[in-house]
């Protein structure tokens, strides 16, 4: 990830990353634009008064969905202009499939759901056969062992194939993180040599490190989110545009618009699509679990969201105020911990980053009796406090700070 526009004392990026002047492709632009119909769908699954078991489905399809797109994101960004356009549009076609059967998840388009995942998997993983080159940065992009438990899930009923499903994700994710860099290169070149030993390996060249485009990856990572954050107002305005245009409909609307582009002006506005993070700040496989957090929490809020229009001249019911006020709380934790490891001190921490997690947890708690524009309100104040706490120490300390 590009160090190009950090700020002082932010470290470079990892010394192992290509950067260039790529933008991303029609292609790749395509290919987000499904994967975030995906995510729409999921929002559904959030619709009503979602309880334990909704919110555990949503986070177990959205992992499938992020991850499936991730692998083949990964791939765009190391294969450059030699991608293979055929493989990428059958993943495109596998992550529509998925999202078409999202709706009837829960009864009989389960398993094609499931089948549609494992061709993706299985997809994405061969596409690095020929080129040689070892994803040790993200290992998941090219690990198909936790496809297994989806695959045995195709004979599985429910509740049983979502334990599956979540084995087989919690799998790769396990490999990704216990092996180290050197060790994921290492044991690709140990398997080689065996190969080579038995004659079965001459076809293939010595496997080596995949070289990330950084500055890529980060326009690839902030343009997911600001898709997500376009879809969130999507569904927002097709809500409203079925309830009655009331005054407190128009709180609520504007409230609503307000807190996503709080949200946008963390995720998105100098940074990667990872609230608060600088560029070049985290190794791909400590900012991308942070990016699927980031989403997902944007995803949850936007179902939130669409939801209080139906409650408007009410309460919310308690499963949404916690929906609405969890998925804000999740996203600006994530940006403390970005914030953190972007060379903000212990005074940011406690002074902006510990009230912006609590604060929505408190009103998810007591906030039952308020409209549920003045909970928006009262999120989008949350969201804004980071600004207003670098305005108020810039003056103390006498500093200048970028406007906004």
């Amino acid at each position: 990830m590009t160090s190009e526009n950090a700020s002082p004392g932010t470290p470079p990026a990892h010394p192992l990353h290509a950067e260039s002047e790529r933008h991303a492709s029609w292609l790749e632009l395509f290919f987000d634009l499904i994967a975030v119909a995906g995510v729409a769908q999921l929002a559904h699954l959030l619709h009503g008064t979602p309880g334990a078991a909704d919110l555990g489905l949503y986070c177990l399809l959205y992992l499938a969905f992020w991850t499936a797109w991730m692998c083949f994101t990964t791939y765009g960004n190391v294969a450059a202009d030699k991608v293979h356009t055929r493989a990428v549009l059958i993943g495109m076609f596998g992550l529509a499939v998925m999202a078409a059967a999202v709706p009837g998840v829960r009864t009989e388009h389960a398993r094609a759901f499931a089948l549609a995942y494992v061709l993706v998997r299985v997809l994405a993983s061969r596409v690095w056969q020929s080129r040689g080159e070892v994803v040790a940065d993200w290992p998941l992009a090219q690990l198909s062992v936790g496809v297994v438990p989806w695959i045995v899930s195709l004979w599985a009923e429910a509740p049983a194939r979502y334990w599956l499903w979540a084995a087989g994700l919690a799998v790769d994710l396990g490999f990704t993180f216990a092996l180290s860099r050197t060790r994921v290169l290492a044991r690709a070149q140990e398997e080689w040599r065996k190969h080579a030993a038995a004659g079965r390996g001459r076809a293939h060249p010595r496997p080596a490190a995949a070289r990330f485009d950084a500055r890529h990856l980060d326009e690839r990572l902030g343009l997911f989110t600001l898709i997500v954050i376009g879809e969130s107002v999507a569904l927002t305005v097709e809500a409203s545009s079925e309830a009655d245009w009331t005054s407190r409909l128009g709180s609520l609307a504007v409230g609503s618009f307000v807190l996503l582009l709080a949200l946008w002006a963390l995720a998105v506005r100098r940074t990667c699509g990872v609230p608060l993070l600088g560029f070049g700040v985290l190794a791909p496989r400590f900012a991308l679990p942070l990016h699927c957090l980031t989403t997902g929490a944007l995803g949850a809020l936007a179902a939130s969201l669409g939801g209080a229009v139906e409650h408007v001249g009410g309460h919310l019911p308690v499963g949404m105020r916690w929906l609405m006020c969890g998925s804000v709380a999740v996203f600006l934790a994530v940006g403390v911990v970005a914030g953190v490891a972007s060379g903000r001190g212990r005074r940011w921490a406690l002074g902006a980053g510990a009230p912006m997690v609590v604060a929505p947890v408190l009103l998810g708690a007591f906030a039952g009796r308020g409209a549920p524009a003045a909970l928006v309100w009262a999120l989008v104040v949350v969201a804004r406090w980071p600004w207003v706490y670098d305005r108020l120490a810039s003056r103390r300390d006498g500093r200048s700070v970028a406007p906004e």
